[in-house]
């Protein structure tokens, strides 16, 4: 598991402009501010959960072929977000409070009925037309405080100053009430979604019922127009009317479900939580989970020598778990034991070939044992996990020392030219490329992918 310290990587091609807006189509109703997250969450194990989640629902709202990315940002807060039609951001506290996967897979298609709406493009609009109308009676009032001082009227002034005060204020309920419309609809494509996918809309009606009890307080008595979102009980009252009809409403997840759910959960906190607080947590709990969480949190306090016997005992128990596996040689990997790391992230990746992350992991276990001697390996597992991950600073730059012990340079230069791209170091990226193109066939897609380096323009 690893945390990426930036949102950089993740929002490098979001145009500013929806960057703007981008708190506009969050879902929850606590107003919690994506750039204070601390980052980005890389778990090959909640990764692929949340791909289980989505996938049925990303098909019944039509945006299977679409590859749409779903993030999850470091935050313990419980909130979504969509910022275009490609990126969806769940907080990892979303994760780690929901005590179902019913519960976020009812987040997954509220937010996916908003990138089904095109709700955020159409905000857009909305909100330059009102912005619009702002500037025309800005303007207004801006005439009349002039015409009201040069002529002496007091009155004529107050009421261009009233203006131009109150056009700020008409310009956000203006979006609003179109914020909130959208949040109807995305809970009506959201509740269809699950509907056609034979699941059962509960969750997110338990989700909406948690934010109205945090919310209860402040929004007692506030004006339901300059809310981000639909007053709660008036949201919960409408979803509830159909939830409550619907044929899957009492459907429950499996139990193998539930028990990815609850092992993620564990992962999440014992990662995230001092160690102390996790032991205290799972003190009296003897569960799979539970032992998952302690022997995670038993690495971060006692190190290695009190882990690894812990970790067996889960795999003895279950030895096609690869996730185990991987946990081990992630932890055999920061110990400095990168030698004795190769085996069980090599059996977690006959478990999960698709698991890229654990392949470029396996790829620095090998790189750090012996570069030299397992530059064959690394190269191979790399042009595996790259289609994937093929935005991995760090996958670059294993493959460019691969291929230097190798002696083929030009490959060298161009991977190490792609992790400083998306390292951000575009001039370092520019030179490594421009040595690279001149040592490779002219058309040939290590040609083109250099090129592509040189002639890019940040987009201002």
């Amino acid at each position: 598991m690893h945390l990426k310290h930036s949102l950089k990587l993740a929002l490098q091609n979001v145009p500013l402009s929806v960057l703007s807006i981008l708190l506009l189509l969050t879902l929850s109703v606590t107003f919690t501010t994506p750039a204070k997250a601390v980052g980005l969450i890389r778990d090959a194990e909640t990764e692929e959960l949340i791909r289980d989640y989505s996938r049925p629902i990303l098909r019944a709202a039509g945006l299977s072929s679409q590859n749409i990315a779903i993030h999850i940002i470091g935050s313990k807060s419980f909130n979504a977000f969509v910022v275009d039609g490609r990126n969806m951001f769940i907080h990892m506290g979303a994760i780690m409070q929901a005590q179902t996967p019913n519960q976020i897979i009812g987040v997954i298609a509220h937010e996916a009925g908003h990138i089904a709406g095109g709700h955020l493009s159409r905000l857009r609009a909305h909100a330059s037309k009102a912005q619009t109308l702002d500037l025309m009676l800005k303007i207004l009032g801006g005439a009349l405080l002039v015409a009201g001082s040069a002529g002496g009227s007091g009155d004529l002034g107050k009421v261009g100053q009233g203006i131009f005060v109150g056009s700020a204020q008409q310009t956000r309920r203006s979006i609003n009430r179109y914020r909130q419309s959208e949040e109807y609809a995305a809970d009506q494509a959201g509740f269809a979604y699950l509907t056609r996918t034979k699941q059962s809309a509960k969750g997110m009606l338990e989700t909406f019922e948690y934010f109205a009890s945090q919310a209860i307080g402040s929004l007692k008595y506030s004006d339901p127009y300059v809310l981000s979102h639909p007053l709660p009980r008036q949201r919960i009252s409408q979803l509830r009317a159909k939830a409550e009809r619907s044929p899957y409403f009492n459907k429950k997840d499996s139990p193998a479900l539930q028990m990815r759910h609850n092992m993620v959960r564990a992962k999440l906190v014992a990662f995230t939580t001092n160690p102390v607080n996790v032991f205290n947590k799972y003190s009296q709990s003897n569960t799979l989970p539970a032992r998952y969480a302690k022997a995670i949190a038993t690495f971060r306090s006692e190190g290695l020598k009190r882990f690894l016997p812990k970790i067996n005992a889960l795999i003895k128990e279950q030895p096609n778990n690869p996730y185990f596996h991987e946990l081990k040689g992630q932890f055999l990997l920061e110990a400095g034991k990168a030698s004795q790391a190769i085996a069980p992230l090599e059996r977690a990746i006959k478990l999960a070939p698709k698991a890229a992350l654990i392949r470029i992991m396996l790829a620095q276990a090998l790189s750090q044992a012996s570069s030299a001697k397992y530059a064959n390996n690394i190269i191979r597992h790399l042009k595996i996990a790259l289609v994937r991950e093929n935005r991995s600073a760090i996958g670059y730059r294993l493959l460019a020392n691969a291929y230097a012990q190798k002696r083929n340079i030009a490959q060298a230069e161009l991977a190490s030219a792609r992790a400083y791209f998306y390292e951000g170091k575009l001039a370092l990226a520019k030179n490594q490329a421009a040595r690279a193109k001149k040592k490779l066939k002219r058309g040939s897609p290590g040609w083109i992918q250099a090129d592509d380096i040189l002639t890019f323009r940040p987009k201002r």
